[in-house]
């Protein structure tokens, strides 16, 4: 891979910036808590399978 690993501290800070999360967060706080601990379970499920693929040269 071509870039280093995401700093996954930061990772839920960096998704609400977007419009779509921050709006979440203020209209349901309770289930955006939920949906992005998801959401940060699933990136770094999704960057280890493309390591691994990178990996399989």
């Amino acid at each position: 891979m071509d870039s280093k690993e995401p700093n996954w501290a930061d990772f839920q800070k960096f998704i609400q910036r977007e419009v779509r999360y921050n709006s979440l967060l203020k209209t349901f706080p309770e289930e955006a808590k939920e949906l992005f601990a998801k959401t940060e379970q699933f990136a770094k499920l999704r960057y280890e399978g493309y390591k691994k693929l990178s990996e399989e040269k």
